[in-house]
Order: C-alpha cells, then sequence, then structure tokens
C-alpha cells in the first residue's frame, strides 16, 4: 500500500483528479487501485449572451473547481494532506485573457462551441490568401509529393480553432489592447488559467495535448498556424506582446518533465500544498485512461460528439480527409501523436428525440430499438452542426427521410441510433484508408456507450471486438494515471493496464462479413446523406 508520511503519520494517499468539461467539473479521489473512493461534480453552466455566443464566467468555473475537489475528498472520508498528486482535464480550446498582475479576467471565457467568428473564418476561407496558399501547397505537392503540401492545399479554418475568435477579442475589448501595451495581457485555455489560480501567479503554462487542440500549435513543429492568418505584422506584434507564442511554443512554458511537472498548489489555496503532476486535453486524457499506449491502439468516445482516435506513434499523420492530428502526451522525452475524426451530434441527435417525446427515458432505446426488426425504410442524418469527416461539409443539414404512415416512434428511435453507428464506420474506415495503420483494439466510452444497440451495430459494422470498460468518466481516469506515474504512484504501463476491467464485451455478429447484411440500409444511408449536404446557403 502506498503511503503518506505527512504529518509524522503513515496513511493510505490517493490521487486527486479533476475534469473539466462543456456542462460539468468532476472530481474523483482514486485508490491504488484506479477504484473511485469519493466523488463530487458540478454544474457548468453556459451562458448565452447574443446569438451565437456562448461562454462561461471563469470565477464560477473556478468556485466550481474548488468546491468539487474539496467535495470529493470529503466524500472519501479522507484528509487533502493524503493527495499524493492532482491530475486535471479539460475541454479544449476554450480560452480567456487575464491581468497578469490582479489575476481578473478581462471577459468570460469563450467556449469552443461559440461562432461569434463565423464571418471571419468565412471570409478567409474565402480569400484570395487561402487561394494563393491552396495552389502554392498544390505546386509544392507536385514537386515534392509530401503528404504535408498536399494537406497544407485543402486546409481550411474552423470556428473550432482559438485563433479567429481570439482575432475577434483583440478588436472588440479595449482593455485586452491596454494590458498587452502595459505588457500585463495574460492568454490561455482552461488548463493555463487553473493553474494560475492553483499557483497564485506563480505558473503560466499549457501542455503539449492542449495546445495541439488550439490550431495555433503546429503539431509538426515546423510552423505556427497563425502564420497563415490575417494578423500581418499589426496583429503579429500583438500576440507576441500577449505571450501568446512563449505560451504555446516555447519549452519554458510546456513544462518539460521534471519533479513537480507543473508546480505545486499553493498552501492558501487547498489547505495544503499538492504537487501538479498532469494536465491534458479532455480527449488525450481519455486515450490515456483507456490504455491506449501503443500504435493502433483506437478510442471512441461517444458523448455530446463522438470522438475517435487512433495512437499513430512517434510521428503525427498528414491527413487529407480532415482527421485532425493531435499530440496525444508527453511524458519525459517521449512524445504521442494521435489522429482524430470526430461526428459533432451524437449525444445531441438522441437529447433532441427525448425533447420530441420519442422516449421517456434515455435507458430505455436500446430496447425501442430492437423491438422491430428494421427502421422501415427511415433515415436519419445527425447533422445539426455540420458534418465533420471525411464529409467536412458545414452546410449540411439534419434530416429524417423516408417517413411513412407506417413508421412508428421506435422505427425513429432506431433510426437515430443506426446513425451514429453509420457515423463510427465512416470515421473508422478513414482512419484505416488515412493512416493505413492495423488496429489493435478498440475501446469505448461516454455516455451513449451505454447503449448496447449502438455498440453492437458498431461492431457488426465494424467486423471487429469493441469493448466497454467498467471506467466511463475516462478523461478523468487518465489525468488520474499520468499523475500517478509522476509520482510513482503507479510504476508501470503495464501495471495501469492490469488495473483495467472492461463492463462487456461486443463481439461482430454475422459470417458474411462485416455489417453485410446492413449495406441496403448503409446505401439508403448515404443517399440522404448526400441529399442533405450543401443543404444551407454559403
Amino acid at each position: 500500500m502506498m503511503g503518506s508520511r505527512r504529518n509524522g503519520l503513515t496513511k493510505e494517499s490517493f490521487i486527486l483528479s479533476v475534469d473539466v468539461g462543456t456542462t460539468s467539473i468532476r472530481c474523483h479521489v482514486y485508490d491504488k487501485e484506479a477504484r473511485i473512493r469519493g466523488s463530487c461534480t458540478s454544474k457548468v453552466v453556459p451562458l448565452y449572451p447574443e446569438v451565437g455566443h456562448v461562454e462561461m464566467d471563469p470565477d464560477a468555473l473556478w468556485e466550481g473547481f474548488i468546491t468539487v475537489v474539496k467535495g470529493a475528498v470529503q466524500d472519501a472520508g479522507v484528509q487533502m494532506c493524503q493527495m499524493e498528486a492532482l491530475g486535471i482535464s479539460t475541454q479544449r480550446a476554450t480560452f480567456t485573457t487575464w491581468d497578469r498582475r490582479t489575476g481578473v479576467p478581462f471577459h468570460n471565457f469563450i467556449s469552443w462551441q461559440d461562432q461569434r467568428a463565423a464571418d471571419l473564418v468565412k471570409s478567409w476561407n474565402r480569400s484570395c490568401i487561402m487561394k494563393i496558399i491552396h495552389g502554392a501547397m498544390k505546386v509544392a505537392y507536385f514537386l515534392t509529393r509530401d503528404k504535408r503540401s498536399l494537406a497544407a492545399s485543402l486546409i481550411v479554418f474552423s470556428t473550432q480553432h482559438v485563433t479567429f475568435r481570439l482575432v475577434w477579442v483583440l478588436a472588440h475589448y479595449k482593455q485586452v489592447h491596454q494590458a498587452i501595451e502595459d505588457g500585463n495581457c495574460c492568454f490561455g485555455t482552461i488548463d493555463t488559467w487553473l493553474l494560475f489560480k492553483l499557483t497564485k501567479g506563480r505558473v503560466h503554462a499549457t501542455d503539449y495535448s492542449n495546445a495541439s487542440s488550439t490550431g495555433i500549435f503546429d503539431s509538426y513543429q515546423v510552423w505556427c498556424i497563425m502564420l497563415l492568418l490575417p494578423l500581418c505584422s499589426a496583429w503579429w506584434d500583438v500576440l507576441e506582446s500577449v505571450s501568446l507564442l512563449s505560451c504555446l511554443s516555447a519549452p519554458l512554458n510546456i513544462p518539460p518533465s521534471r519533479k513537480y511537472r507543473f508546480g505545486s498548489t499553493d498552501p492558501s489555496v487547498l489547505g495544503v500544498s499538492i504537487p501538479i503532476m498532469s494536465v491534458m486535453a479532455d480527449q488525450q486524457a481519455a486515450m490515456f485512461g483507456e490504455c491506449c499506449f501503443d500504435v493502433g491502439d483506437v478510442k471512441i468516445t461517444m458523448g455530446t460528439g463522438t470522438f475517435m482516435d487512433i495512437n499513430t506513434g512517434s510521428k503525427p499523420h498528414t491527413s487529407v480527409a480532415g482527421l485532425y492530428p493531435l499530440v496525444g502526451w508527453k511524458i519525459g522525452s517521449d512524445v504521442v501523436y494521435l489522429a482524430e475524426g470526430n461526428a459533432a451530434d451524437t449525444g445531441t441527435a438522441i437529447k433532441w428525440a427525448q425533447a420530441l417525446e420519442l422516449f421517456s427515458n434515455v435507458g430505455e432505446i436500446s430496447d425501442m430499438a430492437y423491438s422491430v426488426s428494421d427502421s422501415d425504410g427511415v433515415c436519419f442524418v445527425p447533422s445539426f452542426s455540420g458534418l465533420q469527416a471525411p464529409l467536412n461539409d458545414p452546410r449540411a443539414c439534419a434530416s429524417l427521410m423516408g417517413l411513412k404512415p407506417s413508421t412508428t416512434k421506435s422505427h425513429l428511435v432506431r433510426a437515430i441510433l443506426e446513425s451514429v453507428a453509420f457515423r463510427n464506420k465512416q470515421l473508422y474506415e478513414t482512419m484505416l484508408r488515412e493512416t493505413r495503420i492495423p488496429i489493435t483494439k478498440i475501446r469505448v466510452d461516454g455516455g451513449v456507450s451505454s447503449n448496447d444497440f449502438v455498440l453492437q451495430l458498431t461492431a457488426d459494422l465494424f467486423g471487429r471486438k469493441v469493448i466497454r470498460p467498467q471506467h466511463r468518466e475516462m478523461s478523468s481516469l487518465g489525468a488520474a494515471f499520468v499523475a500517478g506515474l509522476g509520482v510513482g504512484f503507479w510504476m508501470t504501463r503495464e501495471e495501469l493496464k492490469k488495473l483495467q476491467s472492461a463492463d462487456k464485451v461486443f463481439l461482430p455478429k454475422g459470417a458474411a462479413g462485416p455489417g453485410q447484411e446492413y449495406n441496403p440500409v448503409l446505401q439508403s444511408w448515404e443517399r440522404a446523406l448526400r441529399r442533405s449536404m450543401n443543404w444551407y446557403k454559403p
């Protein structure tokens, strides 16, 4: 048993881990067997000050963070001094700016869901400069056959990238400009803000996984993607004065492996000083929590959206179909890269169906889908937020097609759940085709992973075994694992693998091949998909 000798006594020790999500903040206390000994949850309340604007109150988020930490330790019936290390997992690409001296934010957190920069993104994607960049990269690809040049010739910007939302802030908040002129402006994603607060301003840092998710940090470490933006020299100087580059790319501010990787909490914050040993973006943390340590390991998180990640090893993957190259984690000198594809509206579609009263309890929808032999020709296209990889059509609409007088609620529910599995298949086939990496294992997590119908159909369509672990909150577990490795609470990754336990294993059915009996249904769905594309005018 791992023990702590703080206060002169030998006590059982634990790892504290917090996951700051889009809708909630959760904290868990983990013991040596990775069992949850105490938990606490607080809601995140999104703010909608204008149409398309999505924000969060930084002070409310900070108060929620402290509340869940103290609540989880109390729930575990232990003391704060028994926490060996703290790990933090956060939602990605949500940022704010604040006063370096006082720590007071200049504005609310601007969420990754925010659309305030949509017009700027649209104008830049249509601009002459982008056309020149695309053309130049096509020529470079023709001459060199370097796949990175081909990928650059297809690049388009997105509101989910921090870049354009940050440009919007610089154009609309005078106090940010004044702070920049005074050399007193800090920029950061949620992880950076929390580190700053936990250390009373001593640490202004981010980590590789969060940085690589912003659209600013270049995973290939060649150029900052910001160089392609309409910032020119004036905006570039502004960003340098905000310490953006130093925060996101300099070794000083992306901490290397050391005793206390991100410093330690100030004693006045939690009553004791706790080493902060891991800070991770949520999807990368979930990947680590699933123990997807080997090349070819795949993790599928099905929550509000679906995020499918594959371990590509020591090199980032260059995609031409919309897979995003990310840094998974950096431990010591080892950097692990991931390629990620996502479908934005997985949980959104199910919540929408519930709001329409197609069902009352989420737990009953799997049985509803199984209660009918098929969807009666109904096809649902889950694209409330457009279609992501491999179709990459932001103007696609959500749609229900093939409705008949015989259509029942069960048919509609089955069609919605089928669409989730069909999008999984699209992402999976894109990964196979693009990365050409043999898949070694597939593990799933997230709220929608509790649906047996979706997971069984996914296994059938993949023709592969799909494993659902007992732990569902993988982002928190992943941050805990990295923190625990940092202080010797756990010694090796092999030890972590032994702590895993499966809730259920879904084996593919059908002797004809992966999902062959579903081919006619899938073909109809793909036809509905095509008719839903380019629905909204540019």
